[in-house]
């Protein structure tokens, strides 16, 4: 079974037939041809298993995780894949990650989704950790979701990755994760973001050693 999703989701990419001056990606998801460009100088701007994962699985269970009108933000959202699918079924999209990675996402978003969405996304700078309360003020920013692919691997800066998820978290938020496990450090993380979150591990691909989990806040998942 895990194969056989795998499969499918991996079927969902596609290559372009003619080498273009700028490297693309293709993928089929929402019902749309999604084309992203690439930067392979860049971890960020590369599209991991991890985000078909999220996207797979949004696109397959959007009666369960009805998106239409939500208020969504991706964190580390690189080449914005997982952003544009929430968009194309009906989200309101804040894509965020590192300044020098907003130009190819802006751009990724843009051609995906002009005049093809509900809500037309937002591309905005989030450094985890850094100006929290002053570019996302807890009074002002409720978002039904979080959207993670792939945000844990070897970086120095899983404290503020932590934090970050902490602020963005209202009591009713739905964090929904895609993880990639590659070394013990991955372990720590999910160890230590269970002293402040409630998981619960929704689908599981062992075959790309990928594993996708929701999260809320202690006591509001059962609730």
């Amino acid at each position: 079974e895990d194969e056989q999703i795998v499969g499918e989701i991996m079927g969902r990419r596609f290559f372009p037939d003619v080498i273009a001056y700028k490297a693309w990606e293709g993928f089929h998801f929402a019902g749309h041809e999604i084309r992203i460009t690439e930067a392979t100088d860049c971890y960020g701007a590369v599209v991991w298993p991890s985000a078909l994962v999220l996207c797979y699985f949004l696109e397959t269970n959007s009666k369960q995780y009805n998106l239409v009108d939500k208020n969504v933000i991706e964190i580390g959202a690189g080449t914005g894949l997982v952003s544009i699918v929430a968009s194309l079924l009906g989200a309101f999209v804040t894509a965020t990650d590192l300044p020098e990675l907003l130009g190819n996402l802006q751009h990724n978003v843009l051609q995906n989704t002009k005049q093809k969405c509900k809500h037309q996304p937002c591309v905005k700078e989030l450094s985890w950790g850094i100006d929290l309360e002053k570019n996302f003020p807890r009074s002002s920013c409720h978002f039904d979701y979080i959207m993670a692919a792939d945000v844990v691997y070897h970086h120095p800066f899983l404290d503020e990755l932590l934090l970050t998820f902490d602020h963005l978290c209202n009591n009713d938020t739905v964090i929904l994760w895609a993880m990639k496990f590659r070394l013990e450090n991955e372990n720590r993380f999910v160890d230590r973001f269970q002293t402040l979150f409630d998981l619960e591990m929704i689908s599981n691909f062992p075959s790309l050693n990928i594993a996708l989990y929701k999260a809320m806040r202690k006591s509001r998942m059962k609730a």
